[in-house]
């Protein structure tokens, strides 16, 4: 319940930042620099003149878009390539593992700088691209396994049977009984992209003019807000990119713990501990 109800609070914000603020455009620097917190700017002002707690607000929506929108991409490239891998077997299942292990076992931080830098900085495009492409191989090493599990159950054999398609199989018989998993693994990866994004953004290799906790970190990084007197323009982007990444990590866990049957006794033994107490 904690982790839904920051993530709502934070769609909230991202889809009307209008309602949490007065500023419109907190990129311009229409206010006197290095403002303390006051009613009239509650975070003080950046180094450059412009609203911090403005900035934050309207940062909200490109950090969430880009951890739903990586996280699902990636999702759904764990799941093509996981189920495929499994249910096919022969060349397509050693070609695909080879690929899932290669890229499992590549640093992946490391990895995400490298493309990055290549790919150019400047677009949001390019960010999702870079997160997606690293953020797919342990999603579709769990959904190999789990759909080697799944392979031969009576269900999709007598589907077989039936001469249904391979495609209506995996689609229809096998992907349902996966659902628990690919929400975990979605939540997981929006959990990877959130921190890797703002890493990544941090670093210098985002749109220096884009609304976005990792970019008010680039600027206040390189405006020494920590050493000029005004700390709140690193702390509350860092702590709102922590509170994210909590939000994704509380409902995961949460998720895990209703859909994995070996974690059902456990949940049952601390109810009863609760009710005892």
């Amino acid at each position: 319940m904690t982790g839904t109800a920051i993530l709502l609070l934070f769609t909230l914000i991202a889809a009307f930042p209008g309602l949490f603020t007065s500023v419109h455009h907190p990129e311009e620097a229409t206010f006197p620099p290095r403002l303390s917190p006051s009613t009239a700017h509650l975070l003080g002002t950046t180094a450059l003149g412009q609203d911090i707690y403005s900035q934050l607000i309207y940062g909200t929506r490109e950090s969430l878009v880009i951890a739903i929108v990586a996280g699902a991409l990636a999702t759904v490239l764990s799941v093509i390539i996981g189920v495929s891998a499994a249910y096919l077997g022969g060349i397509t299942d050693d070609l695909l593992s080879l690929l899932t292990n290669v890229v499992l076992v590549i640093p992946a931080f490391p990895l995400v700088i490298i493309l990055a830098k290549y790919a150019g900085k400047g677009s949001l495009t390019v960010i999702l691209a870079v997160l997606v492409l690293t953020g797919w191989s342990y999603g579709a090493n769990q959904m190999r396994v789990q759909a080697l599990s799944l392979r031969n159950r009576d269900f999709l054999a007598s589907a077989r049977v039936r001469g249904e398609r391979r495609s209506y199989i995996i689609v229809r018989e096998l992907l349902p009984t996966m659902t628990s998993l690919i929400v975990a693994n979605f939540l997981g990866a929006a959990l990877y992209s959130v921190l890797s994004a703002a890493g990544l953004q941090f670093l210098g290799l985002g749109d220096p003019s884009s609304q976005s906790w990792g970019t008010m970190l680039y600027w206040a990084q390189n405006q020494q807000a920590l050493q000029t007197g005004t700390p709140l323009w690193s702390i509350a982007p860092g702590l709102c990119v922590a509170l994210l990444g909590v939000s994704f990590a509380l409902v995961n866990y949460a998720f895990d713990e209703i859909g994995n049957p070996a974690l059902r006794p456990v949940r049952r033994r601390e109810r009863r501990r609760r009710g005892r107490a």
